[in-house]
């Protein structure tokens, strides 16, 4: 007899749910992957830290143990070299060989850099890693592995090594938890440092080649929705103007910010973008030319040819500086730049009269108070025969 349709689906239903019950039985697959929210083993708290290096994005993930042991024992003084054995004990489970310390509780320590990094002096490629100490009372090896997802250290081999370094210990302020902190930040490296109990062990991680990273992110992004701005061009050329990197193509960059169908823009800071970075790359008469359209737009503001000017007179240009001073105070009489500018300008001369006067003339248009104390330093020097630049 062939089953009604009623009774097939009842007998599909049954069968599902037989299946179900045998998939979610104490020890199979499903039960690992669905498994049952609890406390962390030891109550060692899962903890993720993350610091930036510019793009540069580095994650520190572990779990954090306690200087007082789950039964209430304070191991104050019994951490290093015997909860944590200095050396590399034999495992007692996993490969059953001897292996370094996780660098924290639990499950492995991992690492992750977004970009290649340079950590302790030795280059590190992007990527997720294992972290592994060899402790000792004087000096540690730190281990980076490519087994990033075992648990602990007990399936840790050596061929698996990304990098081994050597690793000062130092005295540190107490910690009752596992903790690892950012110390420094600074603009292309920081110092991760490990810490727990009276002791701290320091890892100095470097991005050397930072510029690089943002002029390929620069890249990347121009070619989407940002790159519909002149703005974001004329930034992109001025960042590698501005750090002498990439001028070729920052000089391409420079050019789509001022004549690109739809989005390019002549305007001072374009035109005077790809001015400079044309005399970067030695076509000084080219870059002439072209800032010579820049400070006749409208758009030239007073403090634009004042830094312009600024900039002549850095390349020892102290006759076209003074040219760029004086049509600044011509273009913008009441505004106390360009006199200050007349000031440096006839200052750099030797024309400390002339200096004086526009240095005077300046400070009586109501120049901020900063300013005002940098105008006020620049008249007393004037005054005893000194250059103010």
């Amino acid at each position: 007899m062939i089953p009604s349709l009623r009774l097939r689906s009842r007998l599909s239903l049954l069968v599902a749910v037989a299946a179900l019950f045998v998939s979610t039985l104490p020890g199979t697959a499903l039960a690992q992957q669905y498994r049952l929210s609890a406390p962390p083993s030891g109550n060692n708290q899962h903890a993720i830290v993350t610091q930036y290096i510019g793009l540069v994005r580095v994650t520190v993930d572990y779990n954090s143990p306690n200087v007082t042991s789950p039964t209430g024992e304070d191991r104050t003084g019994k951490i290093w070299g015997q909860l944590v054995p200095y050396g590399t004990p034999k495992s007692d489970f996993g490969l059953l060989e001897p292996m370094p310390w996780r660098g924290g509780a639990n499950e492995g320590t991992t690492i992750e850099f977004s970009h290649d990094v340079v950590l302790e002096g030795k280059p590190v490629a992007a990527g997720k890693y294992g972290v592994h100490f060899i402790p000792d009372a004087q000096e540690w090896t730190l281990i980076l592995s490519k087994n990033s997802w075992q648990w602990g250290s007990y399936f840790y081999r050596e061929a698996d090594d990304a990098l081994r370094v050597k690793v000062k210990p130092t005295k540190s302020e107490f910690r009752q938890w596992l903790t690892y902190e950012f110390l420094e930040r600074k603009p292309t490296s920081t110092l991760c440092a490990m810490m727990w109990e009276n002791l701290r062990v320091p890892i100095k991680i470097e991005v050397p080649n930072l510029n690089d990273y943002y002029v390929g992110q620069m890249r990347k992004e121009l070619q989407g929705e940002i790159g519909f701005a002149w703005e974001n061009w004329q930034n992109a050329a001025n960042f590698c103007l501005q750090n002498n990197i990439n001028l070729e193509e920052a000089l391409r960059w420079a050019d789509y910010s001022i004549n690109a169908t739809f989005v390019g823009q002549a305007n001072f800071r374009t035109l005077s973008t790809k001015g400079q970075i044309l005399a970067k790359l030695g076509k000084q008469k080219q870059a002439d030319s072209l800032m010579n359209l820049a400070i006749n737009q409208p758009t030239a503001s007073a403090m634009d040819l004042h830094t312009y000017a600024r900039s002549l007179q850095a390349q020892g240009r102290k006759q076209d500086a003074m040219k760029i001073f004086e049509l600044n105070a011509q273009r913008n009489p009441k505004d106390w730049v360009p006199q200050w500018g007349l000031a440096r300008g006839y200052s750099a001369l030797g024309e400390y009269s002339k200096a004086l006067k526009a240095a005077e003339k300046a400070l009586t248009l109501n120049p901020d108070e900063g300013n005002k104390s940098n105008i006020q330093k620049g008249i007393e020097k004037l005054k005893a025969g000194k250059d103010v630049n």
